[in-house]
């Protein structure tokens, strides 16, 4: 039972990462290496209409551990079933591949803003037409 709940925290993780990684990005460039092929691979999963291997595995334990696997997948078990949602229901499926789309696309949206607006490295050139002027020149 142990490993099966370990599993679902461990899902619910990779859930709440693939949604706030791109977020997190902003703030830790570095978060970009293990978030973007995870939310990638969540994205496959979901468009190609497979199980997911973590619900699998999940279900397995329970069944292992004597506990009633349940029907449908782990979102539908934790978070909209019990909000009354079917996960299968048209505005329910907008509704989540929206939010998650969407919070990706503004993460890595800024992210990438913020990067371009860094300044230069020390050491590194500068264009000619952003170069300080000498001392009693004008600038062209």
């Amino acid at each position: 039972m142990l490993f099966a709940h370990a599993v679902a925290l461990l899902h619910a993780a990779a859930v709440l990462f693939m949604l706030t990684g791109a977020l997190l990005a902003v703030r830790w460039p570095r978060l970009v290496l293990p978030h973007a092929p995870l939310a990638l691979t969540i994205l496959a999963v979901n468009l190609a209409g497979a199980d997911c291997p973590l619900t699998d595995l999940e279900l397995a334990l329970r069944q292992r551990a004597g506990l009633a696997a349940y029907d449908g997948g782990f979102l539908d078990h934790y978070f909209f079933g019990p909000l009354g949602l079917d996960v299968r229901a048209a505005g329910t499926q907008l509704g989540m591949y929206g939010t998650a789309l969407g919070l990706n696309v503004l993460g890595y949206g800024l992210a990438l803003s913020r990067r371009r607006g860094r300044p230069a490295p020390v050491g590194a050139a500068t264009p000619a037409s952003s170069a300080p002027c000498a001392p009693g020149t004008r600038a062209a």
